[in-house]
């Protein structure tokens, strides 16, 4: 099935593959294409217009860890295109899907939460097997010539860090990066005011990656300390002389790292977090994070974030201007 990209999908630019997958439907098929943000993607062609097919922008949410990749294979879980790093997660991605058209509504209208349809069918066949890890959230209608990576006009992701020696809750496992130690948030934050604007981030790009230049514009870095929150009681330290409540464990510091831009070159948000962590622990200092931004080759650069903390946030678009 699809995507759009993380870090990762942009996403991140990635190793080309094949766009077109099978479908197969016990029903007459519908769905001609499913088409991520993360592939070149012609627009409809004359003869698919003439069948009808009408171009789809469907919008889903998904938890990484159980997933193999975004590439078929033939063991392990897979969705086509949608989950374009592994274990890396999203609150929204999303991708485009020609489906021949039974309805009469016009190109961009939103469909009704609730509507049944061919659509919402087709695709929630597709996610049949989730096994509870990924979620359609919404659908609409778009132009046939409408791309869902390359009409994007910005993409945020989200990068969770918790600090503390205890071991992480099962409720975070694959969910943030667990660092054992303390982070200097100030050296951090200044780390961000470096690595933000637009610059040649050779020195944040995989082998790989299939961008036609490392020059991006990173228009927001930054990384604060935020209060964890759940939605049930927590049973952490209590701060009590005796070493708090029996069976209750120690709270992590947890730590937000937001970066955002039109699009991302492959794995560069998690190598950005990775020598913010550097940076956070001692490792690396101030002066090193230029350094390592000028040398423009990923030989100077931290190891990179795992992608278990990663959350692509959204994925943004104009539709105003690309309906018209």
């Amino acid at each position: 099935m699809p995507q759009s990209r993380a870090d990762s999908p942009s996403p991140e630019e990635q190793p080309k593959r094949p766009i077109d997958s099978p479908v197969d439907l016990s029903k007459p098929q519908k769905i001609a294409r499913v088409d991520s943000g993360d592939q070149q993607s012609e627009s409809l062609k004359p003869e698919a217009r003439k069948m009808g097919f009408q171009r789809y922008l469907v919008a889903v949410e998904y938890i990484g860890t159980k997933f193999s990749g975004s590439q078929k294979q033939l063991n392990g879980r897979t969705v086509e295109g949608v989950v374009e790093d592994v274990g890396v997660h999203a609150l929204s991605n999303t991708f485009h899907v020609d489906v021949e058209r039974i309805s009469k509504r016009k190109p961009g209208e939103v469909l009704p939460p609730h509507e049944p349809g061919v659509v919402r069918r087709a695709v929630n066949h597709f996610l049949q097997k989730n096994e509870g890890d990924i979620m359609l959230l919404d659908v609409r209608t778009i132009p046939a010539n409408f791309h869902a990576r390359f009409n994007a006009k910005e993409r945020i992701y989200y990068y969770r860090i918790l600090s503390g020696q205890d071991a992480l809750s099962i409720f975070e496992k694959e969910r943030a990066w667990h660092v054992p130690e303390k982070l200097d948030l100030l050296a951090m934050q200044k780390a961000c005011s470096i690595l933000v604007g637009h610059h040649d981030f050779s020195s944040f790009r995989s082998a790989g990656c299939q961008a036609k230049s490392p020059v991006k514009t990173l228009d927001e870095l930054r990384v604060c300390e935020v209060i964890p929150s759940s939605s049930f009681p927590s049973n952490t330290d209590n701060g009590q002389k005796d070493g708090g409540l029996f069976g209750g464990r120690k709270s992590h510091r947890l730590y937000m790292i937001t970066a955002r831009a039109r699009s991302f070159l492959y794995h560069q948000v998690r190598l950005l977090v990775g020598l913010l962590k550097s940076v956070g622990t001692g490792e690396l200092k101030i002066d090193d994070v230029e350094r390592i931004l000028n040398a423009r080759t990923i030989t100077e650069t931290p190891p990179m974030a795992p992608a278990c903390g990663l959350y692509l946030g959204n994925v943004m678009y104009d539709f105003l201007s690309d309906d018209d």
